[in-house]
């Protein structure tokens, strides 16, 4: 192994040449560092700027429809055109959420998102079972969903008068979601790709959103 004797080395092999700043150690690390703890042991913050090059060269990892979760569940492209404006704000409301709370990676994103599934099953069938996940990060997440939905019922009510927003129509939203989560998770232990991906779209359409704009073809 190469080893080297400088008067500084890398904050996480101590052994190879530092030449890059790590915003997720405080320290100086060396690029084979950067590579393989990246997400790994590494809690990289969203804007560091060697995360976000490797997001662009990053290909996501798409699940074969056999695996994607609740394939009872039918989302069309026709149903998601008319319910831009729906996804478009769960979409800020999960990424708000998740960013809030510090440490939820993608996989609480997934528990937390199978949670609500669960949840708005049974609320679509006229009934009402909350699911909460054993995960504290996800159960943490749902309750902030929750709230969040809550206030674009209430915003809703405000600008139409009356409720139009249907609990199968946010089913359906977050099965997409979901299945959109299952293709972007990069594996990593604390991976935020999807986050990430979430976070970016929200803020994209709040910059430049129009009427008839759609979230069907996603980054």
């Amino acid at each position: 192994m190469f080893l080297y004797t400088g008067k500084m080395a890398c904050a996480i092999c101590s052994t190879r040449r530092p030449k890059r700043f790590c915003p997720g150690v405080n320290g100086e690390i060396c690029p084979i560092c950067c590579g393989t703890e990246r997400e790994i042991t590494v809690s990289c913050p969203l804007n560091c700027e060697y995360l976000q090059d490797s997001r662009r060269h990053e290909k996501p990892v798409l699940s074969h429809p056999v695996n994607l979760p609740d394939q009872d569940i039918r989302v069309t492209d026709t149903f998601l055109r008319d319910h831009d404006e729906l996804l478009t704000a769960l979409a800020g409301i999960i990424a708000e959420a998740a960013l809030a709370i510090p440490g939820v990676v993608d996989w609480d994103v997934r528990d937390a998102l199978a949670a609500l599934v669960r949840t708005y099953r049974t609320l679509a069938s006229g009934l009402y079972y909350e699911t909460r996940p054993d995960n504290t990060l996800a159960a943490r997440l749902c309750a902030a969903v929750q709230e969040g939905i809550q206030g674009f019922r209430a915003e809703e009510q405000r600008r139409l008068g009356m409720p139009r927003t249907r609990d199968s129509d946010f089913l359906q939203c977050l099965v997409f979601l979901e299945r959109v989560e299952f293709d972007h998770n990069n594996g990593r232990r604390r991976g935020r790709a999807f986050i990430d991906l979430l976070s970016n779209l929200a803020q994209s359409l709040e910059r430049t959103s129009a009427p008839g704009d759609s979230l069907l073809v996603l980054p």
